[in-house]
């Protein structure tokens, strides 16, 4: 079983079909196939195309949860804690999507469980935005907010998003230990828990701005994170011409 894992699209349809096109061909190398896509939330926010990610995130049938920016385009979040860039930002791309998209958006929980390891019967993945403990908001970033997270945890291994940061946290006997990711690195699934974040596919902030995502090989027990390059000009442009902030097109080419 192969499962790709996705997170922060932010409405970058250019992004998210490099992602996918690059998972395809890796599985179609190993004479494989993708057999499901599992997405952590901010399926829209901050890029052009709000309604484009949403039908290709459903046009695959990925399993999602909800992220801040997905809860403000449906109004489930007002956009009081949000600066003032991404607050213009998230409330248009409730503007630009059917009543339809929107109470899809609506019905996406923000913690689900997912998959089933060999010879387990129980779910082994937890799917969150932010964190168990703040679901919605939380960056998870530190030994304390680790720690928090862990304590809820109920199945072996968990993907996080929001932060927009590629890492693994590794649940040791002397508490939570972070681990950087880079591109091909990868982390084997066994005895200890762990919580991964596949990094931004749509807006990474890590100074790489190529899309990123993770490849879960349920037959090798292991998560590879890759970076995608993918037509940045034209999701700049697609910005630019929206008439959203320009900064939010220049940030795409450095990647913060």
């Amino acid at each position: 079983m192969s499962v790709v894992i996705i997170s922060d699209l932010h409405s970058n349809i250019e992004a998210l079909d490099a992602v996918l096109g690059h998972a395809q061909t890796l599985a179609r190398e190993s004479r494989g196939r993708i057999d499901a896509v599992w997405c952590t939330g901010d399926i829209v926010g901050y890029g052009a195309d709000p309604a484009a990610v949403i039908a290709r995130v459903r046009q695959i049938d990925a399993v999602c949860v909800a992220g801040n920016h997905d809860l403000v385009a449906c109004g489930k979040m007002d956009v009081e804690d949000f600066n003032p860039i991404a607050a213009t930002a998230a409330l248009w791309q409730g503007t630009q999507l059917a009543p339809e998209e929107r109470d899809w958006l609506a019905s996406l929980p923000l913690v689900r469980q997912v998959g089933r390891a060999q010879g387990r019967s129980e779910s082994t993945f937890t799917l969150v935005h932010g964190s168990l403990r703040a679901p919605e908001w939380e960056y998870l970033l530190d030994e304390e907010a680790a720690e928090a997270h862990f304590a809820l945890q109920t199945t072996p291994y968990s993907f996080v998003g929001h932060s927009h940061q590629q890492f693994h946290v590794v649940e040791d006997p002397g508490g939570p230990r972070f681990v950087p990711a880079a591109n091909a690195s990868r982390a084997v699934f066994g005895d200890r828990r762990l919580i991964l974040n596949s990094g931004s596919t749509g807006q990474p902030r890590d100074g790489d701005p190529r899309a990123g995502y993770i490849l879960y090989d349920q037959d090798a027990a292991t998560a590879t994170w890759y970076r995608v390059e993918y037509d940045i000009p034209a999701a700049q442009k697609k910005i630019v011409d929206a008439g959203l902030n320009t900064w939010l097109a220049e940030r795409l080419a450095i990647g913060h």
